[in-house]
């Protein structure tokens, strides 16, 4: 199974585990307020646009995704393959002045 798609089965279990950095990030998101049912979104519709193999104590991944509402979002998850548990380590509303199509960073 691809990375993407045992992330996206965590979520539609509930295999979800939000670190307190995310929650914080959703919470204070200068966009304005970042759900989990968003978050959920982004995932299912989403993609990896980088990985981050050397992450500790699981690599990451940044996957980009828009909600059913249109918004882009950026969610670095983790997946744990002994709990079967994916780890949301941040998510925000991307920047379009850093990101080009909120894929590639800007230079």
């Amino acid at each position: 199974m691809s990375k993407i798609s045992d992330l996206q089965r965590c979520f539609q279990n509930d295999r979800i585990y939000y670190t307190g950095h995310a929650k914080f990030e959703m919470e204070n998101e200068e966009f304005g307020l970042i759900t989990d049912k968003e978050v959920f979104e982004c995932i299912q519709a989403g993609q990896i646009i980088e990985s981050y193999s050397d992450d500790k104590p699981y690599p990451s991944f940044l996957i980009f995704g828009h909600t059913i509402n249109n918004r882009p979002l950026h969610c670095v998850c983790a997946y744990c393959q002994e709990d079967d548990l994916a780890i949301v380590v941040t998510v925000y509303h991307p920047d379009p002045e850093f990101w080009i199509d909120y894929k590639i960073r800007r230079k």
